[in-house]
């Protein structure tokens, strides 16, 4: 390394001493054509917007997939649901579509809670200091919870966060299940990245969460795809779902995938000649298809369509970011679907004036949420990247839909 190569730069705590963070080492030089790329993107972009641009490419579209469709409204079970680490609303979406009642929501960051308030005026919501899960004293909710659901900070047990699971001052799983050591729910649902499961972490599930909670609860761990259920992404998510032993009788079962995306996979194939088109018809007769990404957000066929790499959340990383890109194998599948990953728009109209120099198609923030699963009719708070985080961070809705319809028919 060259001894100018000791320049950290950027991430989205300032200033930070939080003991997680790990800083970008670049050379002046390097910090330069950083700068002067950012500087002419965002030149670039302002004149766009001004209309001073290239001539849009593509029409403004209109999106073929509507999530709402994946998780129909169900009626209400009866069941009361608290939100932990809500973020932009998955979790909480998923729940109140499968017919829970809503009884709090805990989220830290405000432009989070105000999506939650802006969706849901009627919910209550506690944000800021008093959203700090840390502060609360959960025994004042005994009686009044029968499900706890929550995504704890993945960022301890993600390539991105580093790693450092216990070790990480992010890890709030502990607090997850002091919550429900406190109120004792008839069940909960907790959520993470796929990586929890891991043979890294292993002993850590079983010490931390496994043997706390199994002392009371029949604690299921399974992995679900967002795409088994329609949403058009590559998204992984590690689920334990608790159910009371002494309440609760019928034994959880995860549910079911609705969808599949294998026909994209298979017609690949089959346009390289490596098995038939009868082959292809007969692999996929038994279940729904899950759209593309062209497909779900009513862009042109351009004779190749597949379902999206993972988002990744505007807050991940040593900076803000406009950017879902979550690596470089991912972006070779944006270049062939000719779309376009970075720079986001705040909205399709921003987006379309905002000519890629591939001339691939430019997502916009609406676009990102269709592909999470979230419906047109669910607003997001915040600047673009806050938005972006808040979608990358967030449970699949459809995906949460489903599990939550399995609880309650174990519960009732």
């Amino acid at each position: 390394m060259s001894k100018s190569k000791q320049t950290l730069i950027g991430h989205y705590f300032e200033g930070t001493n939080a003991t997680w963070y790990e800083g970008w080492e670049l050379s002046d030089e390097e910090r330069e054509v950083f700068r002067q790329r950012s500087k002419a993107s965002h030149s670039a972009k302002l004149k766009a917007l001004n209309g001073e641009g290239p001539q849009p490419l593509h029409p403004i579209n209109v999106p073929k997939l509507n999530p709402e469709e994946l998780m129909p409204q169900l009626p209400n079970n009866g069941l009361r649901a608290l939100s932990l680490f809500s973020g932009g609303g998955g979790l909480d979406l998923g729940f109140d579509r499968a017919g829970f009642t809503h009884s709090a929501s805990f989220e830290i960051l405000r432009d989070a809670a105000c999506t939650l308030k802006m969706n849901r005026p009627e919910w209550r919501i506690y944000t800021d200091e008093e959203g700090n899960v840390r502060n609360v004293d959960w025994h004042s909710f005994r009686g009044e919870v029968d499900v706890i659901h929550g995504g704890p900070p993945c960022q301890p047990f993600s390539m991105a966060g580093r790693q450092k699971g216990e070790e990480d001052e992010r890890n709030l799983f502990p607090e997850f299940i002091r919550a429900v050591q406190g109120i004792k729910p008839l069940g909960f649902v907790a959520e993470n990245v796929k990586a929890l499961g891991s043979r890294k972490f292993q002993e850590y599930v079983q010490n931390e969460i496994l043997e706390p909670l199994q002392k009371d609860y029949n604690v299921t761990v399974f992995q679900l795809s967002a795409d088994s259920f329609g949403v058009p992404q590559q998204r992984q998510r590690l689920f334990f779902v608790g159910t009371d032993k002494k309440r609760v009788k019928k034994q959880f079962l995860p549910p079911d995938p609705t969808h599949s995306s294998e026909h994209l996979r298979l017609k690949q194939k089959q346009e390289n000649q490596q098995m038939s088109l009868f082959d292809l018809e007969v692999q996929n007769e038994s279940i729904l298809r899950c759209m593309g990404v062209r497909e779900a957000l009513g862009l042109s066929d351009i004779g190749f369509d597949a379902i999206a790499p993972t988002l990744r959340s505007g807050l991940t990383g040593p900076r803000h970011t406009t950017s879902i890109l979550s690596s470089t194998a991912a972006l070779k599948i944006w270049d062939k679907m000719q779309v376009w990953p970075n720079g986001v728009g705040a909205s399709r109209e921003n987006a379309n004036k905002f000519v890629t120099k591939n001339g691939h198609f430019r997502l916009s923030v609406q676009d990102c949420a269709i592909l999470q699963g979230f419906p047109s009719t669910w607003s997001f708070h915040g600047a673009v990247y806050m938005i972006l985080g808040q979608i990358g961070n967030s449970v699949a809705p459809p995906m949460a839909y489903r599990v939550a319809e399995a609880l309650a028919k174990t519960l009732i």
